[in-house]
């Protein structure tokens, strides 16, 4: 389960859009600070190949839920700067880590700005998408995120979180409802469980 919280990775699918050029940081900036409330599902592959699916609620700043579908079942929440990992295996507290110690937190933040020094470390086109590689300059060691954005609209397609150990993990989503109102309940470290409206 250390995996998730040192792992997240997140990709917001939509109907195929390519770029036709390299996305400049503002305009990717202005994107990820207008996303406001997401909802969708999700299939993450882990460092070892193995895959999961689940579903994910995230409002910006600062909050984000993954719910894994059985035989995981596990919640991973991120709120008030903390993730926590509740696993219905375990008859332990919930593992929790601060958010900003995740590259998760340049994503929730309230003010995402990739213009930020020493923010991004590799900005780069692969002839249909532009690739964005960012750290948090106050926390290298928090690992690296890595994400591909498409054109005309520009969307946020893949986020692949790479740990300071070597290991990557990728999530794919499912088609985003965004703009949604979102229960507040999901975010709230009492409810550990599936949601009632999955």
């Amino acid at each position: 389960m250390k995996q998730i919280a040192f792992a997240l990775a997140l990709t917001l699918t939509a109907p195929a859009a390519w770029a036709a050029d390299k996305l400049p940081l503002s305009q990717i900036s202005n994107y990820l600070n207008g996303l406001k409330t997401v909802e969708t599902t999700f299939t993450q592959v882990n460092d070892d190949g193995s895959l999961s699916t689940g579903k994910l609620w995230m409002e910006r700043p600062g909050k984000m839920r993954f719910e894994y579908d059985p035989p995981n079942s596990a919640v991973v929440l991120a709120r008030a700067g903390t993730v926590q990992i509740f696993d219905p295996k375990s008859n332990q507290p919930p593992e929790q880590y601060p958010l900003k110690r995740t590259p998760l937190s340049l994503v929730l933040a309230r003010n995402v700005n990739l213009g930020q020094a020493n923010m991004v470390v590799g900005h780069d086109f692969d002839g249909t998408a532009t690739v964005v590689t960012a750290q948090d300059p106050k926390n290298p060691e928090s690992g690296r995120i890595e994400l591909m954005f498409t054109g005309d609209p520009i969307e946020l397609r893949k986020w692949v979180i790479h740990d300071n150990a070597g290991s990557q993990t990728t999530v794919l989503l499912g088609q985003l409802t965004t703009g949604k109102n979102i229960r507040n309940d999901l975010f709230s470290s009492s409810k550990r469980s599936g949601s009632s409206n999955r």
